[in-house]
This record gives C-alpha cells, sequence and structure tokens, in this order.
C-alpha cells in the first residue's frame, strides 16, 4: 500500500519500479471494486497484494539491518513507520469527521470507538464485532470500513521486528526460520477456513490471524528471493522462464479480479490464498532484475498511481460513501458518477501527498515547537497565517465531534413498517407450517379486490395460490400486503440480505418441505449478483419450479442497472425463469416509494403485491 519508502529502507541499491506498477494494479482493483462492484468483482484482492509488498519488503530491510548490525534498532523502527502512515491517517481522520459533524450526523454513532482503534491499529477487530459486512454497500455504510487493512499493517509492523529478531536469535538457521514463516501463511490461511461463516463473514475477513498469510509469503519470499542476491546476468533461458512465468501470473491475477467473488464460499477455502501465491510469484519476477516483467510494468502513468497509492486507499472510502449520501441518482448514471468520484478521490490524494505525505516524511520534527511558534510571529506570513487557521478550524469541529453526543434516530417509516410487516409475517409463517388454516386479515374478499385493484377472478385464484417468496428488506416492507393477497405465500425476507445468502436458505427451505413449485425472488438491494450467485440460485430452486425473480429499484446504488440486466439475461436463457419488472412499472412515481427512493410506501407497497400476484396468474 506504500510508496518506494520500503525499497528506501533496503539499502542503496535499485529502486524496484515494477513495485509501483504492481501497487498501481492493486490499487485499480479496489478503487474499481468499491465503484463499480459488478464490473470487477475480485478487485477487493488487490490487499493481498498490498500485504504481500509490506511483508516483502519490511522483511528484507529487517534482515539487512540484523545481517548489518545483529539487531533491529526497533524505536527508530518503530519511528520511522509512524511518521510515514500517520499523518495521512489522522488527516483522513479529522477531515472525515469534519464532514460528518457538519453535513451527517448520523454517522457519528461509534465515532469515537472508531476513530480511537484507527490511531492504535485495532480497528480490525472492532469491525469484526461492531461493524458491517465489507461487502453491505447498502445502509448505514462506514466511510472507514476499509481502513481494517491498515490496522493488520500496524499490528505487523508493532510485532514482526521483534518475533523476527527472536527467531534469528534462538533458531539461527536460515532454512528453519523460512519453514517457521512459510508454516505462519499455511497456518493463516487454515484458519480463514475454519472461521469461515457464511451467515457472518467478518470473523474470516477482518481478522489479523485470518489475513496475515499474504504478510508472511511476502516475509518468506524476502527470506528465499532477497534482492540483493538477485543477478542481472543470467542467461536467456533463465530470462524466458521468468518472463514466462510473470506473464502466466499476471494474466492468472487479472483473471481472478474478474471471477472470484467476495462471498463465495471457496474464496475462504483457499481461494485467496491462491490467488496470493500467484500474486507472490508474479511479485518475485518483478523483483528480479533478469527478467523483463520490471520494466513492462513501469511507466509514468503507473509511477504516479504507485507512490499515491496509499493516500488513494485511504481516502476513498470517506469521499464515495460522502459523495454517495448526496447524489441520488447513482443508478441510472453509474459510469458518470463512477469518474467524477475517481477524480475527487485522485485530486484529494494529490493534494495529500504534495502538502501532507511528503513534507511530513522528511520534516525534522526536532524543529516542531520552534516552528509552531513562528507561527504566530508578526512576519510568518500570510501562508502560514492561512494555514495555521485552516488546521485550527478543522481540529476544532473535529473535537466537536468526536465529543458530540450522536443523537438516537427516530423509526422512520420503512423501520416501522417493516418490524410490522415482519411480525405478520411471521405468525402466518407458523400457521403454514403447523397446517392452520390462514385466514384473511380484512376478512372480506370485496375488499382486496378493491384494495390492490385485482378482478373477481384473481383474487380468488390468489387465494389459492401456494407461492414461496425469498428476498431483501424490500421484500420484507411488502410482505404482509402479500401475504394479504395470497394467504398460503410462505415468505422469508431479511434487512440487508445479500445474494449469495439465497442458495444455502432455498435449499433449506426445500428440506423442511417449504419450497413451493412457485418461487418469488427479490434480491439485489444490498449488492450486485454475480453470475455465480445465480447459478446457484437456478440450482437450489430447480428446473421444475417457475421462478419470478423481481427486478431491482435501487437509484441511489450503481449497481441497479446491472442487477436489472442480469435478471433479464437469466430470464432469456431459462424457461422457468420470468421477470417481474418492478423497476420499470414504478419508474417515475416516487408517490410509490419512502424517503429512501427504495424501499415502497404504503400506496407502493400495494402496487407492488397487484405486479406479482398478476403476473404469477398469467401463466396459471
Amino acid at each position: 500500500m506504500h510508496p518506494s519508502f520500503e525499497e528506501q529502507q533496503l539499502g542503496k541499491r535499485r529502486y524496484i519500479t515494477g513495485f509501483d506498477g504492481l501497487r498501481s494494479l492493486a490499487v485499480i482493483g479496489v478503487i474499481v471494486y468499491h465503484l463499480l462492484p459488478a464490473t470487477l468483482q475480485g478487485g477487493y484482492l488487490g490487499v493481498p497484494i498490498f500485504l504481500l509488498l509490506t511483508g516483502y519488503l519490511i522483511t528484507g530491510s529487517l534482515m539487512k539491518e540484523v545481517q548489518r548490525t545483529g539487531t533491529i534498532h526497533l524505536i527508530k523502527f518503530y519511528l520511522k513507520r509512524l511518521r510515514r502512515l500517520y499523518p495521512v491517517l489522522i488527516a483522513m481522520l479529522v477531515l472525515s469527521t469534519t464532514y460528518i459533524t457538519l453535513f451527517q450526523r448520523v454517522l457519528l454513532k461509534d465515532l469515537r470507538s472508531i476513530v480511537v482503534t484507527n490511531l492504535l491499529w485495532i480497528y480490525n477487530w472492532w469491525e469484526i464485532g461492531h461493524g458491517q459486512s465489507y461487502f453491505d454497500r447498502f445502509a448505514g455504510e462506514s466511510p472507514f470500513t476499509h481502513m481494517w487493512t491498515l490496522s493488520i499493517e500496524g499490528q505487523f509492523y508493532l510485532i514482526w521486528p521483534i518475533l523476527l529478531l527472536l527467531l534469528v536469535m534462538l533458531v539461527k538457521r536460515k532454512s528453519l526460520i523460512q519453514g517457521i514463516i512459510f508454516g505462519l501463511a499455511i497456518l493463516s490461511a487454515i484458519l480463514m477456513a475454519v472461521f469461515y461463516d457464511p451467515t457472518n463473514i467478518n470473523r474470516a475477513y477482518y481478522g489479523s490471524d485470518t489475513r496475515s498469510f499474504a504478510i508472511f509469503l511476502g516475509a518468506w519470499l524476502a527470506m528465499v528471493w532477497p534482492v540483493d542476491r538477485l543477478k542481472s546476468q543470467i542467461s536467456k533461458n533463465s530470462t524466458r522462464i521468468l518472463d514466462v512465468t510473470g506473464i502466466v501470473c499476471l494474466a492468472i491475477v487479472l483473471l481472478l479480479y474478474f471471477v472470484l467473488q467476495g462471498q463465495a464460499p471457496f474464496t475462504y477455502f483457499g481461494g485467496m490464498f491462491v490467488f496470493t501465491l500467484f500474486a507472490m510469484i508474479l511479485m518475485a519476477v518483478i523483483a528480479h532484475p533478469g527478467g523483463h516483467m520490471n520494466g513492462w510494468l513501469t511507466n509514468p502513468v503507473f509511477k504516479w498511481i504507485g507512490q499515491r497509492s496509499y493516500g488513494i486507499y485511504v481516502y476513498q472510502y470517506p469521499v464515495m460513501v460522502f459523495y454517495e449520501s448526496r447524489v441520488r441518482s447513482m443508478g441510472d448514471h453509474p459510469v458518470l458518477n463512477a469518474l467524477a468520484e475517481l477524480i475527487i478521490i485522485l485530486l484529494i490524494s494529490e493534494a495529500s501527498y504534495r502538502w501532507i505525505e511528503q513534507p511530513l516524511l522528511h520534516y525534522d520534527w526536532h524543529h516542531a515547537m520552534s516552528d509552531v511558534r513562528h507561527v504566530f510571529d508578526r512576519n510568518a506570513g500570510w501562508k502560514k497565517w492561512l494555514g495555521a487557521a485552516i488546521t485550527a478550524a478543522f481540529s476544532i469541529v473535529f473535537v466537536v465531534g468526536m465529543v458530540l453526543k450522536p443523537q438516537t434516530p427516530k423509526p422512520n417509516h420503512v423501520q416501522t413498517q417493516i418490524e410490522k410487516s415482519s411480525k405478520q409475517v411471521k405468525a402466518r409463517n407458523d400457521a403454514i407450517e403447523k397446517g392452520q388454516p390462514v385466514p384473511n386479515p380484512s376478512g372480506k374478499k370485496q375488499s382486496i379486490e378493491k384494495k390492490y385493484g385485482l378482478t373477481k377472478k384473481q383474487a380468488t385464484k390468489a387465494q389459492t395460490l401456494k407461492i414461496t417468496a425469498v428476498g431483501d428488506s424490500v421484500l420484507a416492507d411488502g410482505a404482509a400486503d402479500l401475504q394479504e393477497v395470497v394467504p398460503n405465500a410462505y415468505v422469508n425476507a431479511e434487512v440487508g440480505r445479500q445474494g449469495y445468502q439465497a442458495p444455502a436458505l432455498i435449499k433449506q427451505l426445500a428440506n423442511k418441505g417449504h419450497l413451493n413449485d412457485v418461487v418469488v425472488i427479490n434480491l439485489g438491494t444490498n449488492g450486485a449478483l454475480s453470475e455465480q450467485t445465480i447459478q446457484q440460485i437456478l440450482s437450489a430452486v430447480g428446473s421444475k419450479r417457475q421462478l419470478y425473480w423481481v427486478t431491482a429499484h435501487v437509484p441511489t446504488k450503481n449497481w441497479q442497472n446491472t442487477v436489472n440486466k442480469s435478471i433479464q439475461k437469466t430470464a432469456q436463457a431459462h424457461k422457468n425463469v420470468h421477470v417481474i419488472d418492478w423497476y420499470s412499472y414504478s419508474k417515475g412515481h416516487t408517490s410509490w416509494f419512502a424517503s429512501d427512493n427504495v424501499h415502497p410506501s404504503d400506496k407502493g407497497n400495494i402496487y407492488y403485491t397487484r405486479l406479482i400476484v398478476t403476473q404469477i396468474l398469467k401463466d396459471r
């Protein structure tokens, strides 16, 4: 994640310019994944590349120091790390807190804990217990979610020099040390599989123990493939082998960017580890001066991105969260808005690089007090006065935000409706499970015909329908209405439900005898649906059942159109899949939605239910 600083610590030897290219590939993957998740569903894998580079460069630097001096100057090492990482981290925390305090106070909740845990480099552990899933992109998204990575790196910087020094002093044999480090990487990958829970992947995804295999693989490579031992003069055949290996590994890395889904079980049962192995080999080829991969990944663009990759990574999420909270047309113009967000991220990162990172990286902190006193001199100059005033203003608002008690948000109409609907749905599902009759709550068929705009024939047939509906908060919002018209509808809806959770749930419903011949799916509100997820859902439903898929109306999110295209494409390819086009049916009817423009209002739930019922009845 961090530019050439580590290479500089390795001593006076060649600067591996190709590592800027590797950093660029990593940060581009992460940024594109966050901006357009459906376009690059494996872009989150840029993080293991950052961790690989950290493990390789830091371990190489420490081993060189041990070989030269026989020890590691821990205080000096820690101070260098703090000087490198803290300025940008603090700047991001102050700027984000200032924005939240002034414009988005709903995010004040847990803000003190978030800031403190970030500064202490334990935020990833806080997120395991308190944070949302990394892949939950719909409601209440935190501008700090991505900072778990920096906490893992911080813990590595704190512990690894001591552990490495102990290994050198006690084990001594280099081959055994290498084996121990590689063993730690394997253990970490095993722990990722052990702690994987499909219902809550936070422990496996955020844990320092489950994610450190990338750092350990980088550290192991530094032991077996040290930069200062690699010779530039090698045979043509060796160069050819290096180049082919590098090309193959680069191709595999890029392929997995597109196909390795972040919520898929395989990712946690070895998939991410395999990706990291190929990325490690690619890094090894880049580091070797006898091959051409280093040169191929060297260009001015990659150099610019690579040197600013730390800032780009740190500032990206706050920009996205704050921008998307203000722009209500993300779904209609995903690419245009993504470009706007990208430009803002790059501008802020460039400003940070020029005025924060570089100046403070080389700043002599012994002069800090005298420089502060100089600001208050009459002859200090307007630039210093302005800088001091801006810094003071941000600092004051930051402190206010830290001490300001967050307001407990009042339950909005959507929350109230979902809670009310969920209670009614549970009671009706229980009755269906027990084989008891489920009466019409209104008690009058005529009122259903009038309320939902159905004919007498439609209302009568709806009373006899047996369907199973699976979905997210949109279905949870309208479930009570759906069961009012279709009393025998078995509904399983949950707020925040992701597409990848559906296949296992559908199989459970089938095993319990609750998966009827007509299945309604309403997913896609909380994130894009991968092709893999769609195929798993189809397999779980089976080809003998009729599947009715409701399109997504999420104008505030950039995956709306992608989700709907996937649904349409799936219906065209499978005879038993039918589209219930809620997106087109509801477009332009603002009164059908609550204030978030996503969940139907009371009026909208009537039309939502009517559309589902009439579409199903067309085939009956």
